[in-house]
């Protein structure tokens, strides 16, 4: 515990750096001239998307990654679009051309790594609290699981909710269009070998999450309602305050809370709602011009849970999580099993084409390139949203809720992640030219042959 607390001032500096790059998420998608895989990209800022089916990306072949320049298409003008959906385009497309010409800098193109400046805040993070912590994500693996159990759990203790309900709600942000789309994109535009590199960053998130969450509760508060105040706003503002840098403290504590709620406006829900829209609508044809109404119904369910505070949302993500990865699993390991002869080779392309893919994936830069940036738009390791959920855990011991929090990304990443790239590979959905680029629906394409296999 002394050794994190002598951290306080770093952390929360990479903590910052990344949730500004949360404020850049609402305009990461532009159906009008760009696919659902672009939509994904940290390194290119463009608008909010409107909820309609998009055009095919080009071949992966075609496409070399651009992370040097900040893409942001200029102001529509008001026509077959509604008015308000133009003005919050037009609206978010001004603001991260400014946010983005810093964030998405690549100050390491001259020697072919192009990865924005944010991501690589967040690799060196994660190497150096792996490295610094004596690679805790493996020492502290087996007792993660027994905390997860309730070997520990103490009704008794300060907090709000149970530490599996910490985890489930902070997976309930995780587990989802970054295990699939993600994945999907990942695959289509690096090869089979962006996968290991996701795992990879994973590994490294792991203790990236186990150090916010571990200072979330450490610096966590208790009002006289019992409710927690817990997260990097919060120790941002007391662990700088601590070495004697309040002030600074103060403003990033403000400035992650601002950017955060601004970027659960699009990494959150934008991006969200259009995938499900477009699923929704490629099943159910009828409700192709509805997306208003889909979106409205999404919106209340949202809403119904998040209006009951964080107790209701352990009680629902409890339940709903687990069911929703049991589910995912179950039917990859299907695809998986009626196809086992083919495993063992996918599992040893990953490996060597992680180390020497092909050309047209931009060779070894490229394909780890798309790794690190799916993996950190997959787990969120280091977005500081995991430590918020597992601020208002049951306990007195901050390590042990970290421990938790840790087994995150490996949930994410290397259990859910590694299901959906078996499933696309193994039925080479990622070879459709009708799904290039178009990640939700490219793993869609791969469950649609449980059952004909």
């Amino acid at each position: 515990m002394t050794q994190l607390k002598r951290l306080a001032i770093l952390a929360p500096i990479m903590w910052i750096c990344w949730s500004a790059n949360i404020l850049a998420e609402p305009a990461k998608s532009d159906t009008q001239e760009k696919s659902v895989a672009e939509q994904v990209e940290p390194q290119k800022a463009s608008t909010v998307a409107p909820i309609q089916q998009q055009p095919d990306a080009p071949s992966p072949a075609t496409q070399e990654p651009k992370t040097s320049k900040t893409e942001v298409p200029a102001p529509q003008p008001a026509g077959s679009q509604d008015t308000m959906q133009i003005a919050v385009n037009n609206f978010f497309g001004t603001v991260v051309e400014i946010v983005a010409s810093a964030l998405f800098a690549t100050p390491l193109a001259f020697i072919g790594f192009k990865l924005p400046l944010v991501l690589i805040v967040m690799l060196v993070g994660g190497v150096f609290f792996t490295l610094y912590l004596g690679f805790i994500n493996i020492r502290l693996f087996r007792h993660s699981i027994a905390v997860v159990k309730g070997k520990f759990d103490n009704p008794d203790e300060e907090g709000e909710i149970s530490h599996f309900q910490a985890l489930t709600s902070a997976l309930s942000a995780t587990v989802g269009l970054g295990n699939i789309a993600g994945v999907a994109v990942a695959i289509g535009m690096g090869g089979p070998g962006a996968i290991f590199w996701m795992w990879l960053v994973a590994f490294l998130g792991m203790s990236l999450k186990f150090a916010s969450c571990t200072f979330g509760q450490a610096y966590r508060t208790v009002d006289a309602d019992g409710h927690v105040i817990g997260g990097p706003f919060a120790y941002l503002k007391e662990g700088l305050k601590q070495q004697g840098l309040g002030p600074l403290g103060a403003v990033l504590s403000i400035s992650f809370a601002c950017f955060t709620i601004l970027g659960s406006l699009g990494g959150g829900n934008l991006f969200q709602a259009n995938q499900t829209f477009e699923l929704i609508s490629r099943e159910i044809p009828a409700l192709k011009d509805y997306g208003l109404l889909v979106g409205a119904v999404i919106a209340v369910l949202s809403g119904i849970v998040i209006m009951g505070g964080i107790k209701r949302i352990g009680e629902v993500t409890s339940k709903l999580v687990p069911a929703m990865c049991g589910f995912y699993v179950v039917t990859c390991l299907i695809i998986i099993f009626s196809n086992a002869s083919e495993v063992p080779a996918l599992l040893g392309s990953i490996v060597t084409q992680a180390i020497t893919p092909d050309a047209a994936f931009g060779g070894f830069m490229g394909v780890m390139i798309q790794g690190i940036k799916r993996a950190s738009f997959s787990n969120e390791a280091g977005v500081g949203s995991a430590a918020i959920a597992h601020a208002a855990a049951k306990t007195k011991e901050p390590v042990r809720e970290g421990a938790v929090a840790m087994i995150g990304p490996f949930i994410d990443t290397h259990l859910v992640c590694t299901m959906s790239a078996l499933a696309i590979l193994i039925t080479g959905a990622h070879l459709d030219p009708s799904v290039q680029g178009k990640g939700a629906l490219m793993t869609a394409k791969a469950f649609e042959s449980v059952g004909t296999t």
